[in-house]
């Protein structure tokens, strides 16, 4: 009698324990590095369609998916996210190199070429932005506009040229992605080039879209979202695709990763499902001029296409590591 009453208690111990601590199966926790203002709508979609509780911690600007990064990397060991949505695959690829993520291999990425899909599936690529030189129109003729990015270390562009902090964001994964194009030597003489012709740090894409558009430079690496913002506000400015007769333009996809362990798992793959699906790319395409990978998604005219740009061609892995080992180099770029 005495035991089956210990074991009756201990029971009701562990069931109280159970429902205490467990989590909410009817949620799910996303961590993302896109702008609220874009990743917000998408995210209350997926709510209002499946009934799924969502949980969304999004970077700031500056940090733009450092601070989310880190914090996944921090949380290894006790998994608090599900799902990371990241805007480019650099991060996605740190991730997996230190065994955060799984693979999950989505039905609704077929279609998307292989080349924005992790070969283990431990991300997945979708709506994409490519990196652009954004020019004032009122400072520059269109004799003068450069053809490739390596034309802006040429000395009649001086105090001219506008790039964001590259410790951050896409700039990071635009000049790991040089590095791994061009070799080393290459990649850092272009740098000391392009600053000893005394190139404007902006503290983000933003803002280098903000000092083209002001007249502050001249032009200015920014992607395709943020130089759209500017044409539609009808400022004099243009969007250009460099390299288109070289090694190609850097085209950015968003990543998406279910993060290993996670406390949500199951509602994890439903979220990664539909944020691959043709409807959240037609949703980014309207909000924020990004490309489709899905074929035959309609879009707003003023949306790249993709059939029309020389990509380069980037081994989205090789970049990751690549940006994890140039991370001390940049460092001592941006300060000297």
């Amino acid at each position: 009698m005495k035991n089956n009453v210990l074991k009756l208690i201990a029971a009701s111990i562990l069931a109280f324990s159970f429902f205490a601590c467990g989590h909410n199966t009817n949620e799910v926790v996303v961590y993302t590095s896109v702008d609220q203002v874009f990743s917000e709508p998408v995210l209350m979609e997926f709510e209002k369609e499946t009934g799924i509780e969502v949980k969304a911690v999004f970077d700031t600007e500056e940090t733009k998916s450092t601070g989310v990064l880190n914090r996944l990397i921090a949380e290894k060991d006790n998994p608090q996210c599900d799902v990371f949505w990241s805007g480019d695959p650099m991060r996605a690829g740190v991730l997996k190199q230190r065994v955060i993520t799984q693979a999950y291999r989505s039905g609704a990425a077929q279609g998307i070429s292989p080349v924005f899909i992790d070969k283990d599936y431990n991300w997945i690529g979708f709506s994409a932005r490519a990196r652009v030189l954004l020019v004032n129109m009122d400072l520059v003729k269109d004799e003068d506009i450069p053809k490739s990015i390596l034309d802006l270390a040429n000395g009649k562009y001086k105090g001219n040229i506008a790039i964001a902090n590259p410790l951050f964001g896409t700039t990071s994964f635009h000049l790991a992605a040089l590095f791994v194009e061009l070799g080393d030597e290459k990649a850092k003489q272009f740098l000391e080039d392009l600053k000893n012709n005394d190139v404007v740090i902006a503290s983000s894409n933003g803002d280098v879209k903000k000092k083209v558009a002001t007249g502050e430079v001249a032009m200015g690496l920014t992607d395709t979202d943020d130089a759209n913002e500017a044409i539609k506000e009808g400022l004099p400015v243009k969007m250009v695709f460099l390299d288109q007769d070289g090694f190609g333009n850097l085209i950015v996809p968003n990543t998406v990763s279910l993060i290993k362990n996670s406390p949500n798992n199951e509602n994890g793959k439903k979220l990664m499902d539909f944020l691959l699906s043709p409807k959240t790319e037609k949703m980014l395409a309207k909000s924020c001029v990004q490309m489709p990978l899905h074929k035959g998604v309609r879009v707003p005219a003023n949306v790249p296409s993709l059939d029309n740009i020389v990509p380069m061609a980037v081994d989205y892995g090789e970049v990751a590591r690549k940006s994890e080992e140039i991370k001390q180099y940049l460092k001592e770029w941006v300060v000297d």
